[in-house]
């Protein structure tokens, strides 16, 4: 049959270059024809993938149920058709907002966790931002909803963005709890494909599941034009608010986030801090989701970013978490000024400019930024005295030679303050030494220590002397900051992380406050220098105050005490901020609500201005409690109504039929079957659900596209289905040398099942059914044709997708049952039915094949009719919506220009470009939603099998 008229949807078997193909996914082309991307069943293209496009591969014959061939199972206890059956089964995609896999991942599972899942799978598009605090468990989250959507065949192309300092976490997180490969594309891995393949061709067709930094994005303007061209299923942005919209024009960053929003149905953002405190900001995020969802950025009220975001803190999931979160423990560390540095701070009061800081040039005065720095340490204050000297004598100018002595005066003033007189040094040399309330000695391999610093010039200040004062190795300090490679930085994190490692100490910059885990051997941190942003704060305590800490995070802020009543007032300022973190950690949650600016720059800024003004502490925070709130992000995404916390997962949760026990058991028939003519090496251990492999060639072949650390050294893979036991083989290769696990977890997506799926779906011969009698659980003359029903939508996804039987006894047809139904009845797959290997009357059963197959048709019609009925509702309130929401832009839009000074000729033309714009982004929504969400009429039907009551 020629599939010109029709539309041909995933699960179709065709036949193309007289081979049989599986069809997995259907898209459109340019000119609105079908690209079929297979996988190939027949022996001379099993385990091929290809792409067929319809104008060129005709003819494409899709094999009718009608003429399927009954075939007698020969092997013993039907245990082919088992197989076979099972291997169908588990390509069958739910096509309702359950979870029926993320649940199982390894990991421990906790109720609230599932709710982006459960708020994803009830939209028309899963496009949601996970805006859950610091420290709560966003990387799996989004691990559950993606796992979620490859179970339901919307995963095969996924692209993460991340920091390149995050690239490895993330990559190894989802392939050791979710078996999600995603190839590492950093500056090696980038070579490595440049190095494979045509100059010409794109980089991002190459790995179909891959991550990358956005600064590697952004560093070179070819992957413009790739991204342009390459299209993914699932695209995940991690640190969302690094690519969000800030001021009156983009970043390079935000730039690239809106273009990577436009090439995928699903888009998952991650973010603890998802906005700035300007409604813009916020709403580009949104729009990037749903550029139809906000009519005016600067004006929008939640109804409008419904459905689009959920965001909890630590205080609303406590209660479920009670183990998997310590109390922290906070301690100011005091310490005296000594006289050399009384002479300095002093000198940097004193300091009287002439020309620097007669005019703010930026939003800090200079005089600032060098207390600032003297605050972190004299090394920082004297590069940053140092480089401005420098600049001032390059212009050349005699008029800031006063300017210039001032700063050498400064410099005499601060250069003096040695190591032994740097007092907050010496206090953090006691502080550490204090075996008996700090008890850190750099001995222990699980026991390790992070010190945060702003300024670089600090931090090689503290590597040099600490290595040296603590009797530490140069190989027991590392170094992280922001100039490092990524390959450098993601070694430097991994390595902290790992017991063998032989790092004991990290000495790092705001670079690694960022997303990364430094929980894993690690619950002290000491702030040398404190912050003058709350949201520093939050973000470096939450590097070791996260989800899975075992011991009570100690956290140490060290404050220098100067006489000095400026100096001394502005460290009280510092004090507050301390204060306030904590205050916010334990009632609100949200330290950044003290200053309503959600931005670390403008934070930094409010801090400075109260400096530079010599307000007291007191004052600054009367004045940041009582400053009026033009937009309040939490309104926003808060409301008043409480976060969802798990209410939801138990019903939402839901199991899918199977054939066999459990994983290990199917795996274990399925490479006891193949073996025979395969020769694989293998070993089970059934008391610990354990299989251990040798990769055979083609399962191999598939390695080449999964990240190198996942194929295991000499090619034996461990596969054990015990989610505990994956677990503590996750803690247990950090005390290894190679710090991936060595240990496989088998579960549904576990690309092993899916190797043993592909190869078992070729367990018959094209366009063949088993025949299984079951004599004792089927009268004699009783058959049930077992079929699968599939209702896709105008891309050829599933809408409905249904197993079933159509059950006849003597050769009348008696009823419909569901697969459940079947399985409970028949205990097929619950009990063991011996193969007596006697004959089959097939033709008999072929008589009846043509009504099985109608009867089927007429059954899917009827769901596909309750389908409809009750989507019509759904799709009509999307479409008044879109309707709303178009002409609210198109009314903002001349609201927009209604006061503009510029001519009549110009504003005509820019409104008209915007229109026109507004006009496509709402087109293309009309056009996706006719596409996905209605049903096509015809219903495809494949006969799966047939059980019999008889030997007919």
């Amino acid at each position: 049959m020629d599939i010109t008229s029709q539309t041909i949807a995933p699960g179709a078997r065709i036949v193309v270059r007289d081979a049989e193909w599986l069809v997995r996914r259907v898209d459109r082309t340019s000119t609105g024809r079908q690209a079929l991307s297979v996988i190939g069943i027949s022996e001379l293209v099993r385990d091929k993938d290809a792409v067929f496009l319809e104008e060129l591969e005709q003819p494409i014959k899709v094999l009718k149920p009608e003429e399927t061939t009954l075939v007698a199972d020969e092997s013993p206890s039907y245990r082919t058709s088992l197989l076979y059956m099972e291997s169908l089964l588990r390509r069958k995609p739910p096509t309702d907002d359950l979870i029926y896999t993320g649940h199982k991942a390894a990991m421990d599972s906790v109720d609230y966790q599932f709710d982006p899942a459960i708020q994803a799978l009830d939209q028309p598009r899963q496009r949601i931002l996970i805006a859950d605090a610091v420290g709560l468990g966003k990387t799996l989250e989004a691990g559950i909803l993606v796992s979620e959507l490859i179970r339901r065949g919307k995963g095969k192309r996924i692209l993460v963005v991340a920091l390149k300092s995050m690239l490895t976490q993330f990559q190894k997180e989802f392939w050791s709890r979710f078996t999600i490969p995603l190839v590492r594309l950093d500056s090696i891995g980038i070579q490595r494909i440049r190095s494979r393949i045509p100059t010409n061709h794109n980089p991002f067709y190459y790995y179909d599941r891959a991550i990358i930094s956005i600064d590697t994005l952004k560093q070179d303007s070819e992957y413009r034009n790739y991204l342009e061209n390459a299209w993914w299923d699932i695209i995940v942005i991690d640190e969302a608010q690094n690519v969000a919209e800030r001021g009156s024009s983009s970043s390079l960053r935000a730039k690239l986030a809106s273009l990577l929003s436009k090439r995928s149905d699903t888009l998952i953002m991650l973010s603890a801090t998802p906005h700035d405190g300007r409604a813009k900001s916020f709403a580009s995020l949104m729009n990037m989701l749903d550029p139809t969802a906000i009519a005016d950025p600067e004006s929008y009220t939640r109804d409008e970013s419904k459905g689009l975001f959920i965001r909890r803190f630590k205080k609303d999931i406590r209660n479920q978490v009670q183990d998997a979160f310590r109390e922290r423990e906070i301690n100011s560390k005091r310490t005296s000024a000594t006289p050399i540095e009384e002479e300095a701070f002093s000198a940097l009061v004193n300091t009287q400019f002439t020309r620097l800081d007669t005019k703010r040039t930026g939003a800090i005065l200079f005089k600032t930024t060098l207390q600032k720095a003297l605050f972190s340490s004299p090394a920082a204050c004297l590069e940053s005295i140092s480089n401005r000297i420098r600049k001032l004598e390059k212009t050349g100018e005699p008029g800031w030679k006063n300017d210039i002595n001032s700063l050498e005066v400064l410099r005499q003033k601060v250069s003096v303050i040695t190591t032994d007189n740097f007092s907050k040094y010496q206090r953090l040399l006691r502080l550490i030494r204090d075996k008996q309330n700090f008890g850190w000695s750099g001995k222990d391999t699980k026991d390790r220590l992070v010190i945060f610093t702003e300024r670089i010039d600090t931090l090689k200040f503290l590597v040099e002397n600490l290595t040296k004062d603590l009797n530490l190795k140069p190989h027991q300090v590392a170094i992280l900051h922001g100039s490092m490679s990524d390959i450098n930085q993601q070694q430097i994190v991994e390595d902290f992380g790992r017991e063998e490692a032989k790092v004991r100490l990290l000495i790092a910059s705001d670079v690694a406050s960022e997303g990364i885990n430094l929980h894993y051997l690690c619950h002290r941190m000491i702030h040398f220098d404190i912050p003058w942003s709350l949201m520093v704060f939050n973000q470096r305590n939450g590097r070791i105050d996260r989800y899975g800490q075992k011991e009570s995070p100690r956290i140490f802020y060290l404050i220098t005490e100067s006489s000095n009543a400026k100096i001394s007032g502005d460290t009280r300022i510092l004090e507050l901020l301390i204060k306030k973190d904590e205050q916010a950690v334990k009632n609100i949650g949200d330290p950044a609500s003290f200053m309503h600016v959600y931005d670390i720059d403008e934070e930094e800024k409010i801090t400075a201005r109260a400096i530079e003004e010599e307000m007291t502490a007191e004052d600054f925070e009367d004045e940041q409690e009582s400053k009026p709130i033009e937009f309040d992000p939490l309104e926003i995404l808060l409301g008043h109504d409480p976060p969802p916390i798990g209410e939801r997962a138990h019903e939402k949760t839901g199991t899918l039929p199977t054939l066999f026990r459990n994983n290990y058991g199917y795996l274990k028939t399925a490479l006891d079957h193949l073996n025979p003519s395969d020769r694989m090496q293998y070993r089970a251990i059934p008391d610990e659900k354990r299989i251990d492999l040798t990769i055979p060639p083609d399962l191999k072949q598939r390695y080449r596209f999964f990240p190198r650390e996942a194929l295991p050294e000499n090619d034996e893979l461990v596969l054990i289905e015990d989610p505990d036991r994956v677990q503590t083989e996750i803690a247990e290769c950090r005390k290894q040398e190679k710090a991936w696990p060595r240990i496989s977890y088998l579960w549904p997506l576990s690309p092993i099942l899916d190797w043993v799926n592909d190869r078992l779906m070729a367990a018959f011969g094209r366009h063949e059914a088993p025949v299984i009698p079951l004599q004792g659980k089927l009268e004699p003359g009783e058959t049930i044709f077992i079929l699968s029903g599939l209702i896709p939508n105008q891309k050829g996804h599933p809408l409905v997708h249904e197993w079933f039987g159509t059950r006849f006894r003597n050769g009348h047809f008696e009823g419909i049952r569901s697969l459940p139904e079947l399985l409970e009845h028949t205990e097929l797959g619950r009990r063991v039915f011996p193969n007596r290997a006697e004959g089959i009357n097939t033709e008999e059963l072929k008589e009846l094949l043509p009504e099985a197959v109608n009867r089927g048709r007429d059954h899917m019609l009827r769901l596909r009719n309750s389908f409809d009925s009750k989507i019509t509702t759904r799709l009509l309130e999307y479409l008044d919506e879109l309707d709303s929401l178009k002409e609210r832009r198109l009314f903002n839009l001349e609201l927009k220009f209604e006061n503009s000074r510029l001519s009549d000729k110009i504003i005509e033309s820019r409104k008209q470009t915007e229109q026109r714009e507004i006009k496509k982004i709402f087109s293309e929504y009309y056009q996706w939603i006719e596409e996905t969400m209605k049903t096509e009429k015809q219903a495809w039907i494949q006969v799966i099998a047939v059980l019999t009551g008889t030997n007919m």
